[in-house]
């Protein structure tokens, strides 16, 4: 069926899913573990959350975010290993380098994921069968990083249809979708399998009486914005199911910040004191690195019982050192509970750009502050993260390591 309310162009959009990216790269590094079920997490503890299974270990039920001790029970033989963090920097920077062989306008959503707009590559590109550049992208991917690196290729008029045609056939698949094949690609999904539909929307959906992505797709676009989403996010969600971008969009940095789950119990406040100290040293480094300085600090505190403190701070001026950002979170941090904290975090918020200009116009110290943290930032650039860090964080190396990112590749 045709409609003419489908976007009917060539489908020009290409999103690459690198399959159980930090699993298959373990597997690709080490090729005993190829064929066995593995778990990365971030940590080997019982309590830790699964970031990535490999496909052995997703069949018999584990997933992401299942707790190590829950997959354990459901998978045999699994292994888990701890994440590696440079492995994974390499692989992503190989795949962004062939993505750009094919076009200058490509997106990494995130360290596993990229999008190649082919609207904008060179007339000899485009005229080839994209069907044809996907598979040569994942020959490449096993060329030039390894046998065991797979990917998923999706193709369509806009970013949203291309990222579900890539979720279509996993692993290993290449889908394409238009307007003559959208009604059948959404006929084998689920509402909660369309990127951006969970719980909350599925409920507001389902309200309305529609509950699959069929009735999704013919529902009216008034429908949408009034009764549904009761916003233009509405209109929005009418002309992303037919094909039409709407999510070629750059959003701003709010906020920069960084969590950590305590590893025992018993720690005492000024343990957990360095390891927030240690947490507001890469937030500032993060903050700086994309030329901002910010306007206040917010730190919270999760216990063991599920509760959820918070405080947040705003400065007169904008601050922009390891030192300040601490000098402030800890002031907060002092008001929280004492007991049963298991997870601490710190975020900068109101960021403002062009850091160095204006913190040289408040004054010598201030000018002097600026310069020794961009000769620390240097040298840590230089020689490697954390070379040079404050004394009272020493020892916190081994436990609060730096995560890797999943929903941004700012840092990257």
């Amino acid at each position: 069926m045709i409609r003419y309310d489908y976007n009917n162009e060539r489908p020009m959009i290409m999103h690459i899913d690198l399959n159980s990216c930090f699993a298959t790269i373990e597997q690709q590094a080490r090729p005993m573990l190829r064929g066995r079920p593995v778990a990365i997490a971030n940590r080997r503890s019982e309590h830790t959350c699964i970031v990535t299974a490999s496909y052995e270990a997703k069949k018999h039920g584990a997933s992401v975010g299942m707790k190590l001790s829950e997959a354990r029970k459901l998978v045999p033989g699994l292994i888990i290993l701890e994440s590696d963090p440079p492995k994974y920097r390499y692989v992503y920077r190989r795949l962004m380098a062939i993505m750009k062989r094919y076009s200058a306008h490509i997106t990494m959503k995130s360290i596993d994921e990229g999008i190649i707009d082919f609207n904008q590559a060179t007339d000899t590109i485009q005229r080839r069968d994209l069907r044809d550049v996907g598979q040569e992208i994942k020959q490449s991917l096993i060329d030039e990083v390894g046998k065991a690196m797979i990917c998923n290729v999706g193709i369509a008029p806009n970013r949203f249809l291309a990222k579900t045609a890539a979720s279509l056939n996993k692993p290993d698949g290449l889908d394409v979708i238009d307007h003559t094949s959208l009604r059948s690609a959404l006929l084998s999904l689920q509402l909660r399998d369309l990127t951006g539909i969970a719980k909350h929307n599925e409920r507001r959906l389902n309200a309305v009486g529609i509950y699959t992505p069929i009735e999704f797709l013919d529902a009216d676009s008034d429908t949408l914005t009034r009764m549904v989403f009761k916003s233009v996010l509405g209109t929005q969600w009418h002309r992303r199911l037919r094909g039409w971008e709407v999510d070629d969009v750059v959003y701003d940095m709010k906020t920069v910040g960084r969590q950590y789950v305590l590893e025992s119990q018993n720690l005492s406040k000024e343990d957990i004191l360095r390891r927030l100290h240690h947490l507001c040293e890469s937030v500032g480094y993060r903050m700086r690195s994309k030329g901002r300085a910010a306007r206040g600090v917010y730190v919270y505190v999760r216990t063991y019982n599920h509760d959820y403190w918070h405080r947040r701070q705003m400065s007169p001026l904008p601050f922009y050192s390891n030192q300040a950002i601490y000098a402030q979170a800890a002031m907060l941090f002092a008001q929280a509970p004492i007991t049963g904290i298991r997870e601490i975090g710190v975020s900068c918020y109101q960021l403002e750009t062009g850091a160095s200009d204006q913190l040289s116009l408040f004054g010598d110290q201030l000018a002097r502050e600026r310069q020794i943290t961009d000769a620390i930032d240097e040298i840590n650039k230089r020689f490697g993260e954390r070379t040079v860090h404050a004394a009272h964080t020493v020892g916190t190396d081994t436990l609060v390591r730096q995560k890797v990112p999943f929903g941004s590749t700012r840092y990257l």
